[in-house]
């Protein structure tokens, strides 16, 4: 805690001298020391003081904050600057030695007895006497070796301010800033440096009425009220110039003035004139601590001393220190500013202790200390929130929220031209009709279809209708077909619980050229993988390998000289593109359930509808000679039933069902597309880059909460659009590469950081209280 010094000096300099008491305590305690002695009287020392302001330093003419007047000057500037200089060394040996006289002396000697020089000192000089205040009090040798100490001058009587409205805190620093009449002065600098002080919002009246200025003072509490322009003291009043037109003393404010104290007005800067007579008249107020300038003030000079002020003030610097800080740092000027570091002084009530800006702002919103201690909390609620991250995903409590995202993003993606390599035959239910209702499709009626369209060439047909038995007439002819053409691939079914025993194929058919059609689909009934191919069961009746789309593909991209090549069991290669399987602790899929075979993830060809992906004729059109021969020469023809009233329908990430035709169709595009066109397949990352993507981005939320903690809309500003960057960069990836990143983790990992931070400042560190 500093200490307080207090001076009281009684009497006049002319005649009488002054009766000195000293008082030395603790601030906000009764003084501990108290002692008394005499100051003589020094006539030359009051005519000096007189004569030093009125004549040698009015007489530089430097362009002063004060009411312009027509003043006439004799000699040359450098001749009144030489003459001025050498005056204040007059005042000040004459100052400097009236302190050293042998009555005074004894209060001297027992100051610095009773003071260290590192502790920060208050000194308060009371007194009525106007000579006095206008003294260079820190010339005395006694503040060259105390360098933590400053002056503020006070009256000899006051009363306590309301101390429930002085310690009542805001969101902000709130000032009103008066720029009064500016003729001849450069005062948007004083604007720029106000609006660029941390937690303070300032309100400017530029040149106002003196209606709108009272009815600032009556509408709101403020903490600081700063007036810059011109002024002066007529007499014992101090006068502001508002605007070209209009002038204000004291008095005409003084119920608007006393409103705002009692309200918390805590300072009153007056960046203008010679502001004693000012500052005179705003004692009775009884406002805690003023700054006022003992004579006219350069412009520049006033300039400054405010930059360097707040500079210290607000970066949290005590007042008494900060005001000694920037009116030391006028020194600089006083080649050209004489007295420049003797202009500003600090009015205060005794009352009232060592204010620091953060002491106005309520503690919450105080920025938080960057030092060891945050990084180290940053780090330990980044780690913290990136285990529970991958700790409840490991658990697969994650998967139906991070399959939602997946879906919303797959929708999100722009439209895709339909797949020209590929041709659908369906069978619809017009189709059927025109049989005579003939379902499931005779044998003669699927060999006259088969030999239809290969007598146009396609590259490979797959048929998506199961023949494992005869129907109808021209079993053994459809056989003996199936036996011959090579570009034929049946369907059959491995077993499954919703069909334990499967489906065999047509019988004869050699394995290469079999298809299963199974197809995974996830816990909401989504089909989101494709299943390239599988190990078969020993007992089952459909024994190849491949699915029906990678049959088709792989015939497809064989007549392009492209063959499979198994790098490993989990590591295929296609031309140029690497297939991953879909392995445990992968992306969403974190549980083993569901994962057999090799399986990748369905990157679908999507435009407007999912039915979409290829040119489309009917059974009928076939069967009649409708067809244009260029859709099917060269091509990968499907041919599946379309019906409605034959179940086969898929769910889908669009909210569209698919007919299992259409949705193979779409899985060997997708392999197609991937080795012939380099489109993107959907993949995960690893485990590990994964882990320090979610890291990552928990130690984002972390950092912003530590940073903004002070803020709580801030704060919540700042993580909203931290969320959004995640989910923009995450689209961007799945939109340019395939890269499914870890969204839903990453933006609990980020919240789950902030609100570990958040927790520990409320409920776990007791300075925070």
């Amino acid at each position: 805690m500093g200490k307080l010094v207090v001076l009281r000096l009684d009497g006049e300099a002319r005649e009488q001298g002054f009766r000195v008491t000293l008082a030395i305590g603790l601030e906000g305690a009764p003084p501990e020391i108290e002692l008394t002695g005499y100051l003589p009287a020094v006539p030359e020392l009051a005519h000096h003081i007189q004569h030093h302001w009125l004549h040698q330093y009015r007489s530089i003419g430097a362009p002063y904050r004060i009411k312009p007047k027509k003043i006439t000057y004799d000699g040359s500037l450098n001749q009144r600057l030489k003459e001025c200089q050498e005056s204040a060394n007059e005042l000040r040996d004459r100052f400097k030695a009236w302190l050293d006289c042998e009555s005074f002396r004894p209060l001297d000697r027992r100051l610095r007895e009773e003071l260290s020089r590192e502790e920060e000192i208050r000194f308060l000089i009371r007194t009525e006497d106007r000579q006095l205040q206008k003294l260079p009090w820190h010339l005395w040798d006694f503040f060259e070796h105390y360098s933590k100490a400053e002056i503020g001058l006070s009256g000899t009587t006051f009363e306590r301010p309301n101390t429930s409205t002085l310690n009542h805190r805001t969101a902000t620093v709130k000032i009103l800033a008066i720029l009064g009449h500016s003729e001849g002065l450069d005062i948007e600098k004083d604007r720029q440096l106000l609006e660029n002080l941390p937690n303070a919002e300032t309100t400017f009246l530029v040149e106002n009425t003196r209606q709108e200025i009272t009815d600032q003072l009556w509408e709101q509490p403020w903490d600081i009220i700063f007036f810059a322009g011109h002024s002066e003291t007529q007499g014992e009043t101090g006068r502001i110039y508002i605007n070209p037109t209009e002038s204000l003393t004291i008095n005409e404010l003084w119920y608007a003035l006393k409103k705002a104290v009692e309200r918390g007005l805590k300072l009153a800067i007056f960046n203008s004139c010679d502001g004693l007579g000012l500052a005179q008249q705003l004692n009775d107020l009884q406002i805690p601590q003023m700054i006022v300038m003992r004579e006219l003030v350069p412009d520049r000079v006033a300039q400054e001393f405010l930059k360097h002020f707040l500079m210290a003030f607000a970066g949290g610097q005590p007042f008494y220190l900060a005001v000694r800080e920037a009116r030391e740092q006028l020194q600089g000027l006083e080649s050209i500013f004489p007295c420049a570091s003797w202009l500003p002084v600090i009015c205060q009530n005794p009352t009232q202790v060592l204010p620091l800006w953060d002491d106005w702002i309520e503690p919450t919103r105080k920025q938080p200390k960057r030092g060891w201690r945050g990084w180290q909390s940053v780090l330990v609620a980044s780690i913290a929130a990136t285990g529970l991250a991958m700790g409840v995903r490991s658990l697969g409590w994650l998967q139906s929220w991070e399959l939602n995202v997946f879906d919303q993003f797959l929708q999100l993606r722009p439209a895709e031209v339909a797949d020209p390599r590929l041709l659908v035959v369906k069978v619809t239910a017009e189709d059927i009709e025109k049989l005579g209702g003939e379902y499931p499709l005779s044998d003669r009626t699927l060999l006259q279809l088969l030999q239809k369209l290969e007598a146009h060439q396609p590259r490979v047909i797959g048929l998506d209708i199961y023949r494992d038995r005869p129907e109808g007439e021209g079993h053994t002819e459809l056989v003996e077909y199936f036996q011959k053409s090579d570009s034929i691939v049946p369907v059959c079914m491995v077993p499954a619980p919703a069909l334990p025993s499967g489906v065999a194929p047509p019988p004869g058919v050699p394995g290469e050229r079999l298809g299963f059609g199974d197809v995974v689909v996830d816990p909401d009934d989504i089909v989101r993988r494709h299943l390239i191919a599988m190990e078969p069961p020993a007992a089952s009746p459909c024994s190849t390998f491949y699915a029906l789309s990678s049959q088709l593909a792989l015939h497809y991209l064989e007549k392009e000289g492209i063959s499979p090549q198994f790098i490993s069991e989990n590591d295929w290669q296609l031309g140029s593109v690497r297939l991953k399987n879909l392995a445990v602790h992968r992306g969403f899929y974190q549980q083993q359930v569901g994962l057999q075979g090799f399986q990748i993830l369905l990157n679908y060809r999507f435009n407007n509808s999912l039915s979409d992906i290829a040119e489309q004729v009917t059974l009928t059109d076939v069967l009649t000679n409708q067809v244009n021969p260029n859709f099917l020469k060269d091509k990968i023809v499907l041919v599946g039933v379309t019906d409605p009233t034959v179940k086969d329908d898929f769910q889908t990430p669009y909210h569209q069902d698919i007919r299992g035709v259409m949705l193979h169709a779409y899985l060997v595009s997708q392999i197609i597309s991937a080795v012939a066109d380099k489109r993107p397949l959907l993949w995960f990352f690893p485990l590990w880059i994964d882990t320090l993507w979610i890291w990552g981005w928990s130690t984002v939320g972390g950092i912003l909460t530590w940073y903004f903690l002070s803020s709580p809309r801030n704060l919540g500003l700042a993580v909203g659009v931290a969320l959004i960057t995640l989910n923009g960069i995450s689209l961007c990836g799945l939109f340019t590469t395939g890269g499914v990143l870890p969204i839903v983790p990453s933006a609990l990992a980020l919240v789950a950081a902030s609100g570990g931070i958040v927790a520990y400042r409320v409920f776990g560190n007791p300075r925070s209280h």
